[in-house]
């Protein structure tokens, strides 16, 4: 049995694997969520920003940051079982997990050539876009239409039990 790689980085050694790929030319594309409940929409989501070229990283939230953004509860799934999920995936080249309530400070570290984000944003509400910009890269909205949510699953399964 063939073993994978590693592709779960702490900051720092994900700061010094992407200073290899530049050094190899490879642009860097970041995408970010929750990932709580991994489904089609997340697939689609990060297959079509692993084909805007080079080298895919996803950063996830935390479990503090997920239970601040998404209530008491969740996240369903803790950080390191998402991440190693994310890491399964053919198109992901790293995955990261980020303590704060939004991608910024990971943004400004890695400096990403291109930041996909799903289509529940446009490029004008990308609440980072401005570090974006200003750290030189640029906002692509990737994936299908924002037909599928964690959320939403959960809400119609539970909806469903207590029917």
């Amino acid at each position: 049995m063939k073993t994978q790689p590693n592709k779960l980085f702490s900051r720092d050694e994900l700061r010094h694997r992407i200073e290899e790929w530049r050094r190899n030319g490879e642009p860097i594309t970041l995408a970010n969520g929750c990932f709580d409940l991994l489904h089609v929409g997340h697939v689609r989501y990060l297959h079509a920003a692993k084909n805007l070229g080079g080298r895919l990283i996803v950063a996830i939230n935390s479990d503090d940051s997920v239970r601040a953004l998404k209530g008491e509860g969740r996240p369903l799934m803790p950080a390191q079982e998402r991440a190693e999920i994310l890491a399964a995936l053919a198109d992901v080249d790293a995955v990261v997990i980020f303590p704060e309530p939004d991608v910024r400070a990971l943004v400004r570290e890695i400096r990403p050539n291109i930041h996909a984000k799903g289509t529940d944003y446009t490029s004008a509400n990308v609440p980072e876009r401005d570090v974006v910009v200003e750290c030189g890269g640029r906002v692509e909205i990737v994936g299908d239409p924002k037909d599928h949510s964690a959320s939403e699953i959960i809400r119609s399964r539970l909806g469903a039990r207590r029917s």
